[in-house]
């Protein structure tokens, strides 16, 4: 194996990031560039096949010219990763801001969940970017990170919704849910779509029992 596609450890650093931050339009436009191919290429291959090299002829660029972007392969998963987890950070900002009673907390969170999924099965590549985080320690720990912003701002509207509860209580249900979230629409994605909605559904009905009373 090329030395450049090993995965490496990292065990006092945080996950590679992007090297370069383009300020020239032509720079930009070669960064969407490069994350169009390997995006295009996770999803084809999955994320453990990608290769640099191959990045690089894809997006009509030299193999020097794609490390001064991403130094490795992590890098590149990781900047994708970023962008969907902004993405995903907004919709849930937007979906549990106005969360003022129980009504409220248990219709936007059941809104979420059906939303997050729709938007899973509508980028296939967010599958398989997860795999590649999966096998990343620092890439695993920046996602745990993601998820602890994300239950953070559940265990905010659940605290609005049950004021007279310890936040603390309210703060371990909201990471729970939310990591057993990510495991329920990992999994719902990997069956068939039928099954995968009634592993939705199910999840559902389960979390809005405990969301109702923590």
């Amino acid at each position: 194996m090329n030395t450049n596609e090993q995965a490496t450890d990292y065990p006092d650093e945080e996950a590679p990031a992007a090297r370069r931050k383009p300020m020239q339009q032509r720079s930009k436009d070669r960064l969407e560039r490069i994350l169009a191919v390997g995006s295009e290429l996770i999803v084809r291959t999955g994320s453990d096949q990608v290769k640099m090299n191959e990045i690089a002829a894809l997006a009509g660029i030299s193999i020097g010219s794609l490390y001064q972007y991403f130094p490795e392969k992590s890098a590149l998963i990781r900047t994708l990763a970023e962008r969907y987890n902004a993405a995903s950070r907004a919709c849930i900002e937007e979906a549990l801001s106005g969360v003022a009673t129980l009504d409220d907390l248990l219709g936007a969170y059941a809104e979420l969940i059906d939303q997050y999924y729709e938007i899973v099965m509508a980028e296939p590549v967010m599958r398989d970017i997860w795999s590649g985080m999966q096998a990343d320690k620092q890439l695993m720990a920046l996602q745990l990170a993601e998820s602890r912003i994300c239950s953070a701002m559940l265990a905010a509207a659940m605290a609005r919704a049950h004021p007279a509860i310890d936040p603390a209580r309210l703060e371990l249900v909201a990471f729970l849910t939310w990591e057993l979230g990510e495991a329920t629409i990992r999994l719902a994605i990997s069956v068939d779509p039928a099954e995968g909605r009634a592993l939705v559904e199910a999840f559902k009905r389960m979390t809005l029992r405990e969301i109702a009373a923590p």
